[in-house]
Parts: structure tokens; sequence; C-alpha cells
């Protein structure tokens, strides 16, 4: 049986400004449109996966504040004070409670489907503490608390050791799954439009090819 909680999971998306995120997206025309459509799709797709009842988005950026504060369930905290990754998802965090079954999803994986995200949660109800892997193995794309666990977080470039080392256990999640496609290069963007990425990454795509 799941330990989550009846509310269902809250989910924390930190977002970098979009002038300063994805340096490493070379050859796109508008870098910036593409960083928060990025971001959009995933925060979308997290905000209709079923067992999420609430979407925290930690961010400066005031464009996409604007945008994901007038959809359901979604809240927008600023960082404020706070630097660095880890620091923001742990403001997020602090807000969904210790109580409450809380999960860090990065901003960038914009093939992301609700299907992959529910299933990768119902496996993530049966842990303290779960992981999900990049698609290369070695960075994370998700990390969950289940209910009374305390919120570590270590993320960054080979990630998923670093959470190993605090106690997350790797979720059985498929190599092929959306939700392991994450996004800092041409080649890494490619592979997610093969996947199918949501509506808001293809437009901009879309544009600039046209």
């Amino acid at each position: 049986m799941s330990t989550t909680s009846a509310t269902g999971w809250t989910i924390i998306v930190p977002v970098k400004p979009a002038a300063i995120g994805k340096t490493r997206l070379t050859g796109v025309s508008d870098r910036e449109a593409l960083a928060r459509a990025l971001a959009l799709d995933t925060i979308a797709a997290a905000a209709a996966t079923p067992r999420v009842s609430r979407v925290v988005v930690v961010t400066d950026d005031t464009e996409i504040t604007h945008l994901v504060a007038q959809w359901p369930a979604v809240d927008v905290l600023t960082e404020g004070d706070v630097r660095g990754l880890d620091a923001a998802i742990a403001r997020g965090a602090e807000t969904a409670g210790q109580g409450s079954a809380r999960a860090a999803l990065l901003g960038d994986v914009p093939a992301l489907t609700p299907h992959d995200l529910d299933a990768a949660l119902e496996l993530a109800g049966h842990v303290e503490r779960g992981l999900v892997p990049d698609a290369e193995g070695t960075g994370s794309t998700l990390v969950t608390a289940r209910p009374g666990a305390v919120w570590v977080s270590a993320f960054g470039a080979d990630s998923a050791a670093r959470h190993r080392l605090l106690g997350c256990a790797d979720l059985a999640v498929p190599r092929d799954s959306t939700l392991r496609r994450d996004v800092d290069t041409a080649v890494q963007l490619a592979e997610a439009v093969a996947l199918g990425v949501g509506p808001r990454t293809a437009a901009v795509l879309a544009a600039a090819a046209a």
C-alpha cells in the first residue's frame, strides 16, 4: 500500500530566469523563449498528473510567474535571497510542509507526460525517498520524499550518486520514460523532440525553423 497522503503530491519545480538559463543550448535562435517553453511544458504536465494535487514553481522569471499563476493548482514562490537549485527547492519543500508527499522535478523535461510522472509517483509512494536518474544515468530529474521524511536534495552534475548517498532509492522507471529526458544540450533537445515535446516547446522550435 502506498504511504503517500490522501491529498496527493506536491511537486516543486525550480526555474531559473530564462535570460540566464540553458546556456549550453547552442544553435538555438531564441534561447530565452525556448528556456521558458521547456519550463512551461514541464509545469503543465506536472499539473495534469492525477497523483499531483499542487505544483509549486520557484522562480524569479516574471513572465513565467505571470503565466502559471493563473493555472489551477499552481503556486509561485520567488527565489528571494536563496541561491542555487537546492536552496530554491528547499524553499518550495518548506512551503509544502514535512507532512506532505513532496517531489522536486527539474523544469526542463519538455516531453514529460502525466502518465509517466504518475507512474513514478506511484512507485515513490512505497519508499521514504526516491530518485529518477536522467537518461544518461548520472544526473537526476526527480527526487521524492514521503510524508514525514526530512527533505534533502543535491542536484547538479553527477547528482544521482549523491542522492543515493542521501538515502534515495532508484525508482523502477523505464529507460525510455519521458521523465528521464531533461534538456541541457542540442543533442538532448533532439532526443526530447523524438519523444514528443509539449506544445509550447514545439511552437518555439517551429517558429525558429520557419
